[in-house]
């Protein structure tokens, strides 16, 4: 469900700098740009999120807490697009949202999940699939086609100093979402932090009071290493 690339995303954060890295990415405006359209989740998911990721913390204390580039959201899709074409793209997106009313949809919260690696887990809230997140995904994807490119470099994505390269796995990654990351393959979920696989096994093996919410908004961010959201590039209340 979340995979390899999720996992490191904010493990490459908190524990160091990982293996592979390729080319730092440039400062300059690159002509392409590596977007996600997320879900912006409302009180109710930011609550229970944020409850979960403080539990997670107190048994990782280095796991991430929340803030302007780690937050709560649903990954609806990823694409490569051409830089100029950013505003055709968020009138583009702006159509779907009107006709779709996101706004009134009702998302169920179903359980938690983690995806392992090495001593330590990424945890996430899984949200149930809909037919309503399908069709949107879909719709997005074929408004988007007109400006996409098959693939970026490491100049499309968000860089910091303390993170200043992409690897090659995100780079691939974002090429490969459509259709590896869709349709059937798609899994929303809401990523809450790290712990340790042992604190995790214990938290999922506990009751899961399944809770109901909604779609708050859509943004459209630029990818940083690993899929993170790191720089919003536009946002819909």
């Amino acid at each position: 469900m979340l995979g390899y690339i999720k996992v490191l995303a904010v493990l490459s954060t908190c524990l160091g700098t990982m293996p592979g890295h390729v080319a730092m990415a440039s400062e300059k405006q690159n002509p392409i740009t590596a977007i996600d359209i997320a879900l912006e989740p409302d009180a109710t998911m930011i609550q229970h999120a944020k409850a979960a990721n403080a539990r997670l913390r107190k048994d990782y204390p280095k796991g991430f807490a929340f803030d302007v580039s780690h937050k709560p959201h649903i990954t609806i899709l990823q694409r490569y697009v051409h830089t100029a074409d950013l505003n055709n793209i968020y009138a583009a997106t702006g159509k779907v949202l009107t006709r779709e009313r996101v706004d009134q949809w009702r998302l169920k919260a179903i359980k938690y999940y983690y995806a392992p690696w090495e001593a330590l887990g990424l945890a996430s809230i899984v949200v149930e699939p809909t037919d309503d997140l399908l069709k949107l995904q879909q719709k997005l994807i074929d408004v988007i086609a007109p400006f996409t490119v098959q693939t970026g470099t490491a100049a499309a994505f968000v860089t910091t100093p303390e993170e200043p390269d992409i690897n090659q796995s995100t780079i691939d990654y974002v090429a490969a979402f459509v259709p590896e990351q869709t349709g059937k393959n798609f899994d929303p979920h809401v990523t809450i932090g790290i712990a340790s696989k042992d604190y995790l096994k214990k938290m999922l093996a506990e009751s899961f009071d399944v809770f109901t919410f909604s779609p708050a908004g859509v943004s459209v961010y630029q990818l940083g290493n690993f899929g993170t959201a790191r720089k919003q590039l536009k946002a819909w209340d």
